[in-house]
């Protein structure tokens, strides 16, 4: 890492996390590894505790750290980059950035349609529904957690396939021949709960997001509704913006 310039007007604390920033992005610190300790960056970089403490803040808020309390700082993977794109399922999402994708499957069976669930896919109230509630993995750290509701009429049987390694847009057309065509997705930033916490392996009050996508056929039909809580330390959002011609 460079030395900081103090005849700089950029702030000693910017200039320490983006030196570190840097490296992270270049592959000089892996995932997983140990970064220095706060005494250590002191006195390579001859700064105060505030200073190292605040860059050090701003990596974790960005997602390229972990604090661990008695242990140290440690690397993470950079935040995925999300911002328009073709409808993909989570495993295609995990592929396209070049990681595994994994699932445990914490709830899978029939249920009646709520009166929300109901009005979302267009069926009557208290029809059955095919519910699959997900921990998603990359790379074997937990991303988010997604529950599926989807009409039995559409997918007789599903209830009983094994959803571990399985994509759900996957056995959609290889076994029903459903192709999923277009989607609607909102996103709302919340404070992930402490239930959710614990199995995101994060901190209760954490930042995440809140995500639901409609998903719907060719003809418009609703397929799927889907809820998903995502790891805020793990995802941006990244939007590319044209200023319009004037005329």
């Amino acid at each position: 890492m460079p030395m900081l310039r103090r005849d700089l007007p950029v702030p000693l604390y910017h200039q320490l996390k983006t030196a570190i920033q840097r490296d992270i992005e270049a592959g000089r610190w892996k995932p997983g590894e140990q970064l220095p300790t706060e005494n250590d960056l002191i006195a390579r970089f001859r700064v105060s505790k505030i200073t190292v403490r605040q860059a050090l803040r701003e990596l974790s808020n960005l997602g390229y750290i972990r604090r661990e309390q008695g242990r140290g700082t440690f690397v993470q993977r950079p935040p995925l980059e999300e911002g328009p794109r073709e409808l993909t399922s989570f495993t295609d999402e995990m592929r396209h950035h070049g990681l595994s994708a994994k699932s445990q499957v914490l709830e899978q069976g029939v249920i009646a349609a709520s009166p929300d669930v109901a009005a979302r896919l267009e069926i009557a109230l208290a029809s059955p529904v095919f519910r699959l509630r997900r921990l998603r993995f990359a790379e074997g750290e937990p991303m988010g957690l997604q529950t599926a509701y989807v009409p039995m009429a559409a997918v007789p049987g599903i209830a009983d396939l094994p959803f571990t390694d399985a994509s759900l847009y996957d056995v959609f057309r290889s076994r029903y021949n459903l192709y999923p065509a277009s989607a609607k997705e909102t996103h709302v930033a919340v404070l992930v709960t402490a239930e959710d916490a614990a199995l995101l392996r994060t901190s209760p009050g954490s930042p995440g997001l809140s995500a639901e996508r409609m998903t719907y056929l060719s003809d418009g039909k609703p397929l799927e509704y889907v809820k998903s809580i995502m790891r805020g330390d793990r995802y941006k959002i990244v939007l590319d913006l044209v200023r319009p011609p004037t005329t």
